[in-house]
């Protein structure tokens, strides 16, 4: 939105109107700070024609509240679409009490009289874009302030963090300083000047050092929060000894270290939520842990750590959140009493070494919606009460070693609300299932079912996934064609049977596949997921990926089979397409110049088919293109040497013989001309000689054989 810019004379016409009007509530000095403010800003988003069309008393203005006694107590001006500096003439409002400036876009930083003002106890410009410093302990102030919460989050704050700035807010019980770029330790004098604490949220910073034992000085603080930052070092047994702590977060520092101390952390049995992902912590998770009853969520993903699951895990009753991915436990997961856990939403045990068969237990969780097997060492069959699981949205049990496909899908049909089923690198070598009576599924998006080396064809079940997304049957032996019925998946975006068998030509229905043709978005979103994350494969099958979010491309990837036929001009009408990838088939006549139609595409692969012709020109406007590859066919002609053609590595082109330009051996102005029929002066002497000697000793030799002939037949 364009908001209205009022000129600075409006604005002194506008204070002395209001001025010279008789006071009903608030005064004139109140009304003067309040103008001071609105004058301070090059954007206020309507708010001086919504102050003036409400008259004279300032306590009728929008966004300010007066007490009983008629004085300004709340201004609440939140996300008004204001931009400006912060006027410091608030803080003369001395009867002010919550401030609420968020959600703007202000510059500069914020005024130290805000921070330290004598009547100012709820503070609140999140999200406001303020930047430079924090500011410090004013030199004159010496008392304390009323200050009691504190929200700065979500600015671009630098510096360091200040120490001294805390010594006059022993009132302060709630900082947020989350998600701006401070830097420094965190001061060990936090606990000690603010004994009222109970909130300190300092995630996503740039703080380093180790934790300050001193935290454990706060025996208010309840929510301790300090994740995604350069923290180092171990959690200090002193950090124990803040009892009230329900939640406990220090994810993604990566230097912290050491092994969870059993026998201290049973003394937070406040514990609500124990977050330490994403660091360097090692050892077993400890028996103790049990007897945190209050539990609720227990985050220990992508550490060090080892060793079986205790079973006293089963005693934490409350659990709704078990996330230990990308560790090294192992053991029998059948050790956990799942059945005790009946609130547990989402189990998370992916990348560690776990074996065995899935417990029934776990079965037995109703409530569960996203659950993470994948990457382990699990086998055998699944059970078919996998399909009392019927809130599950997301299963992955991907890479382990389970068998009989046809029996799980089956299961799975009870899961009515399953949107993402990757069930791939297991089942190996067995038949895909060609059973019509495969159902149910009509909430799926995602289904991956690849590196089984499963036979047979492209089932016909698969049509009637009419909200499937994603599909992924690459690295399978299938046979036979695309089924004509692949354009009745609507929603599809991402369709990728490389590495297979299939044969036949590319299907017409494939050109008419709406979200290829379609601008319309098509990342897989679903909120509930977001925080779960996917696991893809790269093209290294060997090599992983992890995506912070679920988003994926348009793509569609019929690499590696045995398709044949022309690649249809059709294909141009795929214009949503950012890869496309029709390597190692048989395709033969000439590359469309449709495909020049592609204005997205990103990556384009037709190397190891059987082309001709030269490389169309209409190539040259994808100037999106990072990847391109069209070696090892029968391509001739000139390589285009505008646009993105001219920035790739000539092993791009190599394998056309026929090929010229300056990346590849033959340049086209060097090429060896074909043979004409023009000859030189000197070949012409040379054939002339030829001829005369010819006829010359033919005619000698006719006339011998006359004479010859005369003296003995004459």
């Amino acid at each position: 939105m364009r908001f209205l810019t009022v000129p600075p004379v409006v604005l002194h016409l506008f204070l002395l109107l209001f001025l010279a009007s008789p006071a009903t509530a608030c005064t004139k000095q109140e009304k003067r700070n309040l103008l001071q403010f609105l004058a301070g800003l090059s954007q206020d988003g309507g708010l001086a024609a919504s102050w003036r069309d409400n008259g004279t008393d300032c306590c009728e203005w929008e966004g300010v509240v007066c007490n009983g006694d008629g004085a300004v107590a709340e201004v609440s001006l939140g996300s008004k679409g204001l931009e400006g500096r912060i006027s410091p003439s608030l803080a003369d409002l001395t009867s002010l009490l919550h401030v609420n400036l968020s959600y703007n876009s202000f510059s500069g930083g914020l005024p130290p009289e805000l921070m330290f003002s004598g009547s100012i106890i709820v503070l609140d410009v999140s999200f406001s874009r303020l930047n430079g410093p924090l500011p410090e302990l004013p030199y004159l102030v010496t008392t304390d302030r009323p200050l009691q919460v504190l929200n700065i989050s979500s600015n671009q704050f630098s510096s360091e963090f200040p120490s001294a700035t805390w010594k006059v807010m022993k009132n302060l019980i709630a900082l947020n300083a989350s998600n701006n770029s401070f830097t420094g330790h965190i001061p060990s004098s936090l606990c000690i000047g603010l004994p009222s604490l109970a909130l300190l949220d300092l995630c996503y910073n740039q703080l380093s050092g180790d934790i300050p034992n001193t935290l454990g000085n706060c025996s208010k603080l309840k929510v301790l929060k300090a994740g995604n930052n350069h923290i180092s070092g171990i959690l200090p047994v002193e950090i124990f000894h803040a009892t009230s702590l329900e939640y406990l977060s220090f994810p993604n520092n990566g230097g912290l270290q050491g092994e969870l101390d059993g026998a201290h952390i049973v003394k937070l049995n406040n514990l609500l939520t124990l977050d330490l992902g994403g660091n360097s912590f090692s050892g077993t998770i400890p028996e103790s842990i049990g007897q945190l009853r209050r539990l609720e969520e227990l985050h220990l993903g992508s550490n060090n750590m080892s060793g079986e699951l205790p079973s006293t895990m089963s005693n934490c009753t409350n659990l709704k959140t078990i996330d230990l991915k990308i560790n090294n436990f192992s053991g029998n997961l059948g050790k956990v009493n799942f059945a005790t856990l009946p609130n547990l939403k989402t189990l998370d045990l992916m990348k560690n070494n776990l074996s065995g068969i899935i417990p029934e237990s776990i079965y037995s969780c109703s409530n569960l919606t996203a659950l993470r097997l994948s990457i382990n060492h699990f086998h055998g069959e699944i059970s078919t009460r996998i399909g009392n699981l019927k809130h599950l949205s997301f299963l992955s049990l991907t890479e382990n070693s389970f068998t009989n496909i046809t029996k799980v899908l089956h299961a799975l049909q009870s899961c009515r609300s399953i949107s993402v089923l990757l069930i791939g690198k297991n089942f190996m070598n067995e038949a895909m299932p060609p059973d019509e009576t495969i159902d149910g599924f009509q909430n799926l998006q995602y289904l991956a079912v690849h590196h089984c080396s499963l036979t047979g064809r492209i089932p016909i079940w698969l049509s009637k996934l009419t909200n499937l997304k994603i599909l992924d049957l690459f690295n399978n032996r299938l046979t036979g064609p695309i089924p004509s019925w692949i354009n009745s998946l609507n929603h599809l975006f991402h369709l990728d049977v490389s590495n297979n068998s299939l044969t036949g030509e590319i299907p017409i229905t494939l050109m008419q596949m709406t979200m290829f043709k379609s601008d319309k978005a098509g990342i897989y979103s679903d909120p509930s997921l977001l925080d779960l994350g996917l696991l893809i494969y790269a093209a290294d099958p060997s090599k992983l990926q992890y995506r912070i979010n679920s988003a994926r491309a348009k793509e569609l990837n019929l690499g590696n089979n045995k398709f044949t036929g022309v690649i249809p001009q059709e294909i141009g009408q795929l214009k949503a397409l950012l890869y496309l990838n029709l390597s190692s088939n048989n395709f033969y006549g000439e590359i469309p110049q449709s495909i020049g139609n592609l204005t997205d595409l990103q990556k384009l692969d037709l190397s190891n088919n059987h082309l001709t012709g030269e490389i169309p020109a209409a190539l040259e406007i994808l100037h999106f293109l990072s990847e391109f590859n069209i070696s090892n066919n029968n391509l001739e002609g000139p390589i285009p040497t505008k646009g993105q053609l001219s920035t790739f590595q000539a092993s791009s082109f190599n394998g056309n013989p026929k090929l010229c330009g300056s990346l590849l051996i033959n340049h086209c102005d060097s090429v060896e001309a074909p043979p004409i029929s023009i000859i030189s002066a000197k070949q012409c002497s040379n054939k002339v000689t030829f001829a005369i000697a010819f006829g010359v000793f033919f005619g000698v030799g006719v006339l011998y054989d006359q004479l010859v002939l005369f003296r003995y037949f004459g």
